[in-house]
């Protein structure tokens, strides 16, 4: 029988930042309907492909709760098998945390964002309305709108005149990119959170041009009845090594006003010995530069995106982060934010010069099961049941004709749905999940199961066609939340619902009393 753990003990360990994860087993859009502050959110469905990254060390202290749905008995074993020995179940699961009058929080990346309003309320971050920002822009007026978001996220929407300069850039590219000091900078996302942490980087670092936040991101502006530019493709520069000199100078003040602190190589390699403790390693540069050559060791997570999405790269509270950067400012301004949320952060002085790895990042994986493999030309003549296990937007953009999309964690529930005259073909996008559940397959149907070599990517490597959308589906689709700040399409009064949460979250955090946040 799996122990329990209190959410009072829960409770302590983060005011105490003793090391514990506290894993929401759940899909995606039920755990943003409700969750504990510093909740992670690892679904059932792909917990032995996503645990190993996010728990590196297989001590430390794992909290395994749902609400009511029996997924922490089956999640305790899973973690078991690969060798995790300190797991342990919520007492009571979400209803026990909501009983102990403990605050419950919405939407994902939920600290990171509650952090962000509570810099803007701390700073009074200087911000713009849509529509003032518009008028500006349209006048021609001596400013710069440098986007904080992801190149991808870019793409997909804009403001009028933007760049794009992921969060982290930000710091060692304004000055090249606004280098006279009376040009107005703009900093926007699509919602509050990386414009705030943006604009309050570079006020922070000391850049002498006017900075704003764009009140609301884009969200704002398409409230405001203002139109937004797609598919633009305007990126950072270089940078000029003048600018260079001032930008390391400026960021790594603001570290050490943050209380980040520094280590060399052979430091690193006794934190990476310490094995009572976690220890995360990043790689905070664009996923460009660390494809070109990174340290052994360091994951790719360019660090703006780090700072705004910390629960799904580091979910042990409490441990420690490492973060390396070949030009530093990006590393010590990322520190300077993750030290200010709580986190015994490290900027790696260093560390590029010895032999570095030239490939993308990949997840790490356990040791997959042997299954009953059959390889695209085999499957196509086979007269099979084809079930898609890729979530759900992964499906929608492109999956194997037939196939049916599941939610792993719900296969028994599926069968409801599924046709159950014939034996089965299990593919995911690499393969991986799809061996994983095989055997379960297998004791549900009482079918030989067979899995598809390679996955759905092996069959489109050969040309063969994809179908768009949700076609079949043998699960609700709840394993992705609905983000009101992304996409083209959103409703007015979600986006407008959206901002009103995050209006509320620094009231939210005083009630909670868990953060341990500060701002310098």
């Amino acid at each position: 029988m799996t122990a329990k753990t209190t959410p009072a003990q829960v409770r302590a360990a983060w005011i105490t930042r003793s090391e514990i994860a506290l894993i929401d087993l759940r899909e995606e859009d039920p755990f943003a309907k409700d969750h504990p502050l510093f909740a992670v959110q690892i679904p059932l469905s792909r917990l032995e492909l996503e645990i190993l990254d996010k728990v590196p060390r297989k001590a430390a202290p794992i909290v395994l709760y749902d609400n009511g749905e029996g997924l922490t008995s089956r999640a305790a074993h899973l973690l078991s098998s690969v060798g995790y020995t300190a797991v342990s179940e919520l007492d009571g699961g979400l209803e026990g945390w909501r009983k102990a009058g403990y605050e419950l929080f919405q939407d994902v990346n939920s600290y990171s964002k509650a952090f962000g309003e509570l810099v803007e309320h701390c700073r009074h971050t200087p911000s713009l309305p849509a529509p003032e920002a518009k008028a500006l822009i349209e006048s021609e007026f001596d400013l710069v709108v440098l986007d904080a978001r992801r190149y991808d996220e870019f793409q997909t929407m804009s403001i009028p005149r933007g760049m794009s300069v992921p969060g982290a850039e930000l710091v060692l590219r304004a000055r090249e990119i606004a280098p006279d000091p009376t040009t107005t900078i703009i900093v926007n996302c699509a919602g509050r959170t990386r414009s705030i942490i943006g604009a309050q980087s570079l006020i922070n670092a000391g850049v002498p041009n006017p900075v704003f936040a764009l009140r609301n991101g884009s969200i704002g502006w398409k409230l405001a009845g203002q139109a937004l530019d797609h598919g633009k493709a305007a990126r950072f520069p270089d940078v000029t090594p003048e600018y260079v000199v001032d930008a390391k100078a400026k960021a790594r003040a603001v570290s050490y006003r943050a209380g980040v602190r520094r280590l060399d190589p052979a430091m690193l390699a006794s934190l990476i010995q310490d094995d009572t403790r976690t220890l995360y390693r990043f790689d905070v540069r664009t996923p460009e530069e660390y494809a070109s050559g990174h340290i052994p060791g360091f994951k790719s997570s360019p660090g703006g995106q780090l700072v705004q999405e910390t629960d799904m790269n580091a979910a042990v509270r409490g441990a420690r982060i490492v973060l390396a950067d070949d030009v530093g400012p990006r590393a010590d301004i990322s520190a300077s934010w993750l030290a200010q949320m709580g986190w015994e952060v490290y900027v790696l002085d260093g560390g590029f010069d010895g032999k570095l790895e030239t490939d993308t990042w990949t997840p790490s994986y356990p040791t997959l099961p042997d299954a009953q493999t059959i390889n695209v030309a085999e499957m196509e003549t086979a007269d099979l049941t084809v079930v898609d296990l890729a979530t759900s937007p992964q499906y929608r953009k492109g999956h194997i004709p037939g196939a049916w999309f599941v939610v792993r964690a719900r296969l028994a529930q599926a069968l409801n749905k599924l046709p159950l005259d014939k034996d089965f073909v299990l593919t995911s996008p690499d393969g991986a999940l799809a061996r994983l559940a095989a055997a379960d397959l297998a004791a549900l149907t009482g079918h030989k199961v067979w899995v598809l070599q390679g996955g759905t990517a092996a069959w489109a490597a050969t040309g063969r066609s994809l179908v768009t959308g949700l076609t079949d589906a043998a699960s609700d689709p709840d394993d992705i939340y609905r983000r009101p700040y992304e996409g083209t399409d959103n409703a007015a009064t979600a986006m407008q619902a959206y901002l009103d949460w995050e209006f509320g979250l620094v009231d939210q955090l005083a009630r909670d009393g868990t953060h341990g946040f500060f701002v310098i």
